[in-house]
């Protein structure tokens, strides 16, 4: 490989000759090699577009030229198109403030702008890194990756998934079904009233995730180095957060406290308490899928899901409800990370919080994992849905806890005892009542029609 000498403010280092990153970039690469984690893709796209506002700020305010400022937003728009994208080659476990990810961003453009106009016209920290600091660059791009993030993919996966639960719910509101508490037999409900309950979930977590998303929309942008805004003009922070805004069409706003802005992550504490919720209810809404359609002859069986691949390298036709196996393993890394986003939240050291990049990580690996793993469910599971209407029927009929209907004419414990000598001797509630002489067959026809229960 080939080097070209790049320098810092601690002297010359060698960097690969087709790099556009520069000599503070190299030596994170350097220093530390651990593990494969990168940092997010989205944190990277989130400091295109910081960088592309903020140099429209300064310009707005005199600070940049029109030139310089024209450049920078030239090479932010390349690495939003992807086309810088094996120019952000830096760990996540670096330096806790994520400065050299900051700096990967400044030499990037600074070098890559030059490269374009073939003269040195931007410089990483002078131009580049102006009216900024890495403290509050990089939190304020957390807070836009997590937003767009969320809105960008995860609400809509979250709208389709709703879409289809209510699809379902009409396909099957005529369709009767055991219900089940304590994994035992229940009262009849309707299976469409089964699937409301899945599809209300999915829309209650989307609110509260939406509702929770308003101290994520507050940036520390303009707090530099420890709050108080020094080298940084006034109303630079309202014009970069205005700048923001508009580039990403969704509402941010600067930080009133940027002391808190900097130090304190409780938004992403917050919010990924959202993302949690919507984990633990995809838990079980894919484990009652793949309890419900367990078999296909020994299992509950009431419904079926598409079979879309073999289930075993042993078991000739064997099919595994594979969709509800991913939703599940997702969800359990969320909740995993909600436990490393509330511990690195809580070490805020003074003026800054140094667990940026593993927050960061963590957070925006939560909302893949569910943007994905939901999406995947909806089209290759959720939308395949089909009652066995046959075998829900069936149910219904053997079901002892009809009998609770029969309490208003019989009593509790009369009901009781015919549940009882039903199981016991392997009868009906029918004939069992009739047995124990509690109602005439007429009456407990009347009486007992499940699709009046539910």
């Amino acid at each position: 490989m080939e080097y070209r000498i790049e320098t810092d403010s601690m002297g010359e280092i060698r960097v690969p000759v087709d790099a556009c990153w520069g000599a503070q970039t190299e030596r994170s690469r350097n220093h530390f090699r651990i593990s494969t984690e990168k940092m997010p893709e989205e944190i990277i796209r989130a400091f295109a577009i910081l960088k592309k506002a903020s140099a429209r700020a300064n310009y707005s305010l005199g600070r940049l030229d029109d030139r310089r400022y024209g450049l920078i937003a030239r090479v932010c728009d390349e690495i939003l198109n992807g086309r810088l994208a094996d120019q952000f080659p830096l760990s996540v476990w670096q330096t806790g403030s994520g400065t050299q990810t900051n700096m990967n961003l400044n030499e990037v453009i600074a070098n890559r702008g030059n490269a374009l106009v073939k003269e040195r016209l931007l410089h990483p920290n002078d131009h580049c890194n102006m009216s900024q600091s890495s403290n509050d660059t990089f939190p304020t791009a957390m807070h836009i990756a997590a937003v767009t993030g969320i809105e960008e993919g995860l609400f809509p996966a979250l709208n389709e998934l709703v879409r289809i639960f209510k699809g379902l719910e009409q396909e099957n509101k005529d369709v009767i079904k055991t219900g089940r508490t304590h994994l035992q037999d229940a009262v009849p409900m309707r299976f469409s009233q089964e699937i409301s309950g899945w599809r209300h979930m999915v829309e209650k977590d989307r609110d509260m995730i939406e509702k929770s998303m308003d101290g994520l929309r507050e940036l520390a942008i303009g707090g530099t180095a420890v709050g108080t805004g020094l080298n940084a003009p006034p109303g630079f922070d309202a014009a970069a957060a205005g700048a923001i805004s508009e580039l990403t069409g969704t509402r941010f706003c600067a930080a009133e406290n940027k002391f808190h802005a900097l130090t304190s992550k409780d938004a992403l504490v917050f919010t990924h308490g959202g993302l949690k919720a919507l984990a633990a209810d995809m838990m079980k809404i894919a484990n009652d899928i793949r309890w419900l359609a367990s078999g296909p002859r020994c299992g509950l069986g009431e419904i079926k899901i598409p079979e879309n691949e073999p289930g075993s390298s042993i078991m000739p036709g064997k099919v595994n409800p594979t969709q509800c196996e991913a939703v599940t393993m997702a969800s359990v890394q969320v909740m995993a990370n909600d436990v490393a986003v509330g511990m690195a939240a809580s070490q805020g050291n003074f003026e800054l919080n140094v667990f940026m990049p593993v927050c960061i990580h963590n957070f925006m690996q939560s909302v893949r994992l569910l943007t994905d793993s939901i999406h995947s469910f909806s089209i290759h599971c959720a939308i395949g849905i089909k009652a066995d209407r046959e075998k829900m029927k069936e149910y219904v009929n053997r079901s002892l806890m009809l009998v609770t209907c029969l309490n208003p004419y019989i009593g509790y414990e009369n009901g009781a005892r015919t549940a009882k000598r039903a199981y016991e001797e392997d009868i009906s509630l029918k004939e069992a009542c009739l047995s124990l002489k509690y109602l005439t067959e007429e009456s407990f026809d009347e009486i007992v029609q499940p699709e009046t229960m539910c």
